[in-house]
C-alpha cells in the first residue's frame, strides 16, 4: 500500500473531527478515526489527535498523500439569512438555494426590512446573507431598499446578491459603499415561477471557502488540507446524488432519500422528481428541486437534545422509548446533551438515544415530504399536492453516528415510512432500508469530486440493508 495511492478525507464536524483513509487503487477503506472537534480553541488540536489515532503510521504519513479533502460543519456550520420579496416566491427560492449549498438557514425575511428586523439580523450574527428580490425586469424598489438597509448596518457578513438583474450592479455598488463584501450572481427567480438556484449555490460555496472558513479559525488546518471544499451537508448531498444517478459507466440506485441524524440537526436529502403520481392530483407552489435538502435545527441527539424533547413532548418520546416505570426523561436527555461526545452507557441511555433518533427521523421526514389536500371543483373532486410526492422512491438510507452503534437501525429508520393513518402525508411506501454502518457517506461525497467511480463502488459495498 503506497502513500501515493491513498486519499485522506476529513470532516470537521460539530461534535467530532472524523477521518477516512481510502486506497484508490484497491478501492477499499483502509482506516478510520475520530477525535473531539476543537473549533473553540484550535481546530488543528482535534485534527492532530484524530491523525494520531490512525493505525499503522498512517497519521504520520498523511502529509504525503496526494489527496487531502475536507468538509466542515464545525462552529455552527454555514449560517445564512435569506432575504426576498414575496414569501412564497423569491424568498422561498433564496431559502432553497442556501439549503442546497449546505447552509443552515437562520431566518427568512420578506418585503422591506424594518429597523427591528435589521437588529434581529445583527443579533443572529449570520456567516452570510443571501439577498434576492424581484424577477428580472420586475420590482426594483424592495431589493434596493434592503441593500441600503444592510449597507448602513453593523452587519459584517458577506452578501450574495441574487435578485433582479436590472439593478444588480446598483445593489452591489450600494453594499460596497457600505463596506460590505459582495458577490453578485444570477437571479434565483428570473421569471415568475422559474427557479434558478444553482448559480447562487455556487456563489455561496465559493464565499464559504474564501471567507467563512478563515473567519472560523480554519486557516491553520488549511495549511495541511489545502482547502475546505464544502459544508458537510453539501458533501452528503453530493454522495446521495452520486448513489442515485451513478456515473457514465455505471447506473445508480435510482430515486432515494438520505436521513442524516446528527448531534445538532437532522437533515433529509431526497433525490427524486416528486411529481404527482395520478391524474386527480393538481400541483401547487413552486417547482420542487430534484435534489432537495431540509434541515431541522430542533431535532438533534446531543446539542439539540433538549430542543427535541421540547418539540415532541414527553408523551411522544416516552412512546418511542418504551421504558417501563416512570424514568426521568428530562434528566436522561440533559445527561446526553451535556456530553456531546457521549456514547450511551446504560440500557436507559440507549433507549433514550434510539427513541430520540426514531422521533427525529419521523418528524424530519414529515417536514420534508409533500402533502395532499382535498378540494372540490365544479369539474369534480381533486387533490392538491404541495411539496414532493416521495411515496414511490425505492430506497431510504440512514446515516449519522447513531446508525454506527445501534442494533435497531431498521426500527429507527422505519419512522420515515408511509403511515396509513395519515395518507395525505406523502412519505415513502415500500422502499428498501439501508444504514451507513461505517458512517462514510460524507466522505464519499468528497471522494466523488475526484474519483466518482470509486466512491460509488464503496457506497454500494458498505451500505447495509436492514
Amino acid at each position: 500500500m503506497s502513500p501515493q495511492e491513498l486519499a485522506l478525507l476529513i470532516d470537521f464536524g460539530s461534535t467530532y473531527t472524523k477521518l477516512v483513509v481510502v486506497d484508490l487503487a484497491q478501492e477499499t477503506v483502509v482506516a478510520q478515526s475520530k477525535a473531539i472537534t476543537t473549533a473553540e480553541t484550535d481546530i488543528t488540536i482535534g485534527l492532530e489527535e484524530a491523525l494520531r489515532r490512525l493505525p499503522d503510521g498512517l497519521g504520520e504519513a498523511a502529509h504525503t498523500f496526494p489527496y487531502k479533502l475536507a468538509c466542515s460543519s464545525a462552529a455552527g456550520g454555514l449560517r445564512v439569512v435569506a432575504i426576498g420579496l414575496v414569501p412564497e416566491l423569491t424568498a422561498e427560492a433564496a431559502r432553497r438555494a442556501a439549503l442546497g449549498a449546505g447552509a443552515r438557514v437562520l431566518s427568512v425575511y420578506t418585503h422591506r426590512l424594518t429597523p427591528r428586523e435589521l437588529q434581529e439580523i445583527v443579533g443572529l450574527a449570520p456567516d452570510m446573507i443571501l439577498l434576492a428580490g424581484g424577477t428580472d425586469g420586475g420590482d426594483e424598489r424592495i431589493i434596493l431598499h434592503n441593500a441600503r438597509a444592510l449597507a448602513s448596518s453593523t452587519i459584517s457578513a458577506p452578501v450574495v446578491v441574487a435578485g433582479n438583474k436590472d439593478v444588480a450592479e446598483e445593489v452591489e455598488a450600494v453594499l460596497r459603499e457600505g463596506g460590505k463584501k459582495v458577490r453578485v450572481t444570477e437571479n434565483v427567480m428570473p421569471r415568475l415561477g422559474q427557479i434558478n438556484v444553482r448559480p447562487a449555490r455556487r456563489a455561496i460555496r465559493e464565499l464559504f471557502m474564501e471567507h467563512i472558513v478563515l473567519a472560523k479559525g480554519f486557516h491553520a488546518a488549511q495549511a495541511f488540507v489545502g482547502r475546505i471544499l464544502m459544508p458537510t451537508p453539501a458533501a452528503v448531498m453530493r454522495a446521495a446524488r452520486l448513489l442515485a444517478q451513478g456515473t457514465d459507466e455505471e447506473e445508480g440506485l435510482g430515486e432515494l432519500m438520505v436521513v442524516d441524524v446528527g448531534g445538532a440537526t437532522t437533515d433529509v436529502h431526497s433525490i427524486a422528481e416528486g411529481t404527482p403520481r395520478n391524474g386527480t392530483v393538481i400541483r401547487r407552489g413552486l417547482p420542487e428541486p430534484y435534489a432537495k435538502r431540509t434541515v431541522e435545527g430542533d431535532l438533534g441527539l446531543r446539542v439539540s437534545a433538549v430542543s427535541l424533547l421540547e418539540t415532541v413532548g414527553k408523551k411522544r418520546l416516552q412512546e418511542q422509548i418504551g421504558l417501563k416505570g416512570n424514568p426521568d426523561l428530562e434528566w436522561l436527555v440533559q445527561t446526553l446533551a451535556r456530553d456531546v461526545g457521549r456514547v450511551p452507557r446504560t440500557p436507559e441511555e440507549w433507549a433514550v438515544d434510539e427513541g430520540m433518533a426514531r422521533v427525529a427521523v419521523g418528524l424530519s421526514v414529515e417536514r420534508h415530504v409533500g402533502r395532499l389536500q382535498e378540494v372540490y371543483l365544479p369539474t369534480g373532486h381533486y387533490f392538491v399536492q404541495e411539496g414532493k410526492d416521495l411515496t414511490g422512491i425505492g430506497h431510504v438510507i440512514g446515516t449519522g453516528g447513531i446508525f454506527k452503534y445501534t442494533q435497531r437501525g431498521r426500527k429507527i429508520l422505519s419512522a420515515a415510512l408511509f403511515d396509513p393513518t395519515n395518507p395525505f402525508l406523502l412519505k415513502p411506501r415500500a422502499p428498501r432500508l439501508w444504514i451507513d454502518r461505517q458512517y462514510i457517506l460524507w466522505a464519499m461525497g468528497l471522494l466523488g469530486e475526484i474519483r466518482p467511480r470509486v466512491a460509488l463502488h464503496l457506497m454500494r459495498r458498505h451500505l447495509e440493508e436492514v
